[in-house]
């Protein structure tokens, strides 16, 4: 318990070190037409995350050297990013440089046959983006993200034990740090991409590792809410016609936010509760049929979608 007390600290001390070389550096975020905040805030506070891969990679280098390259190589131009607004082509192929470290540690290339390795890099690269779309108001990403660790922590302690508890811990504690700073209504920081893109390559790793060991993919369902919003959101805007790769607030949660009005942490807290719900009902329930488990799962989070949705849209219209 020590250690992981002394690592907290250490995570808090370096947010506030951060801080001061943001404000030096003015690594700041300006607000903008499609921005679901309104004040000037420091960006890339999830810089924490690399911190935590360097802290790992020391702890556990012999085993888990080649993932923790990957998600230290996939934040740090996802830092760059944030601060320069690099190509799409140089940022594509470290995120496909860093998926392919994840998939030799995970033995995928043995494992799978050629259409199951491109499968898997269509789904690894998805939630890596889609996790990153998702990260939009105060709270969401640090909130859903500790949910989703915690209940892998969970499996992996009490039902399966897929993988070294400190690749958990020191993840959830850089999260519980970045809260202290972003879960606010005047956030101090925002977790820029290199925040929200090093945690969807963590999570990714941790879910397909469980996953592989398992051969239960009902895990996918840690991601359930992020998935439906993240999913029909996109065919919403190819409904559209709209280019679905450049920024937009037609997710449901900035709809929330921004149209209904809805106080950020509230919409983050609804995120990551009815998540850990979902998350609940999978560890409590593995006896029910998967597809049972899916149909309770799925369907009210499409419907709640859909039917609201339309609702949120003409709040938009009459503004």
């Amino acid at each position: 318990m020590m250690i992981y007390l002394l690592l907290f600290l250490v995570f808090i001390g370096a947010m506030l070190l951060y801080f001061k070389i943001a404000d030096k550096y003015n690594i700041i975020d300006h607000p903008n037409e499609r921005s679901s905040h309104s004040a000037i805030t420091i960006r890339g506070g999830g810089i924490i995350f690399i911190l935590a891969a360097l802290i790992l990679l020391v702890w556990h280098f012999n085993e888990f050297y080649l993932v923790l390259a990957g998600a230290i190589a996939i934040g740090a131009i996802s830092f760059a990013d944030d601060i320069y607004t690099l190509p799409n082509k140089l940022r594509l192929a470290i995120h496909g440089i860093a998926v392919s470290l994840m998939f030799l540690s995970l033995h995928v290339y043995s494992s799978y046959s050629l259409l199951g390795v491109a499968l898997l890099y269509i789904l690894a690269i998805g939630i890596i983006n889609a996790y990153n779309f998702m990260d939009g108001i105060n709270g969401i990403t640090g909130s859903y993200s500790l949910v989703t660790f915690a209940g892998l922590q969970y499996v992996n302690i009490r039902h399966n034990s897929f993988i070294s508890p400190e690749m958990i811990w020191v993840p959830m504690l850089a999260c519980i740090a970045f809260l202290i700073f972003n879960f606010r209504k005047k956030a101090r920081c925002f977790a820029g991409d290199v925040g929200s893109v090093t945690i969807a390559f963590w999570i990714t790793f941790l879910l397909l590792k469980l996953i592989f060991i398992t051969n239960n993919w009902l895990y996918i369902l840690f991601l359930a809410v992020y998935g439906v919003d993240a999913v029909l959101t996109i065919i919403h805007r190819l409904m559209l016609k709209q280019n679905i790769f450049k920024a937009h607030r037609l997710h449901f949660y900035q709809l929330l936010s921004n149209e209904y009005k809805m106080p950020h942490l509230i919409v983050s807290s609804i995120y990551a509760i009815v998540q850990l719900a979902v998350i609940i009902l999978i560890i409590t329930n593995e006896n029910l049929n998967p597809l049972t488990i899916v149909a309770i799962v799925i369907l009210p989070l499409m419907l709640s979608y859909l039917i609201i949705k339309p609702y949120l849209m003409k709040l938009r219209i009459i503004q």
